[in-house]
């Protein structure tokens, strides 16, 4: 993110990391079971979600996807190696837009949730395939439902030596919030590490499911 805790500017431009930093995230998904994003990720940066800077496998891409709305041309399904992809559904998707995407070759999870993706659900169905270690690369939106729910053990921010501005920017955390500090999401800060120009932090966290 920025110094002002963008994850891309009013007009959706995302380009932020250094190169170097762009190589830590490389490795690091080389390592990992499964990358996930959310939708509106996909519907705005159309990105491969792949290891190509480094030797490794690329790991399985998850797309958090309630209505069904991933474009038949995304990157996720029609550039595939040895790499597939899950896309997670709420029960009301609609079922055409369901069997394309099926058609189009990625595997469908439906939770039995009208509206939103049930994400423990879900996890526990990815921890069922052998899916322990997943990597969660936004949005701000997809951040939030995951951090409110306690299902994040930990959290790397790299923060980039640029401000953008915008009340329209998208930020780090996005949705609802919590109305007093008192029911923040705490952390425990568990190193500095400079990657670049950026620096990356990595946070334990600390807080479980957020009632407030």
């Amino acid at each position: 993110m920025t110094l002002d805790g963008k994850i891309a500017t009013k007009a959706r431009d995302s380009r932020i990391s250094s190169e170097e930093d762009l190589l830590r995230v490389h490795k690091l998904r080389a390592k990992v079971d499964a990358i996930m994003v959310g939708i509106e990720t996909v519907l705005t940066d159309d990105p491969n979600l792949t290891v190509n800077r480094v030797k490794g496998k690329s790991p399985m891409r998850i797309v958090l996807d309630s209505n069904a709305r991933t474009p038949l041309t995304a990157r996720v399904l029609t550039r595939r190696g040895e790499e597939s992809t899950i896309i997670a559904c709420a029960r009301n998707a609609p079922k055409e837009r369901v069997e394309a995407l099926r058609s189009a070759g990625a595997e469908i999870i439906v939770t039995d949730s009208i509206g939103k993706v049930d994400l423990q659900s879900l996890l526990l169905s990815l921890h069922q395939k052998g899916i322990t270690r997943v990597m969660v690369e936004g949005g701000g939106n997809v951040n939030w439902s995951l951090l409110k729910n306690g299902l994040v053990d930990e959290v790397r921010v790299a923060l980039a030596p640029m401000i953008v501005g915008g009340r329209n920017a998208t930020t780090l955390v996005e949705g609802e919030g919590v109305d007093k500090i008192a029911d923040r999401i705490r952390l425990a800060l568990q190193r500095i590490e400079r990657y670049g120009a950026d620096i990356v932090l990595t946070y334990r966290v600390l807080s479980q499911e957020v009632t407030g």
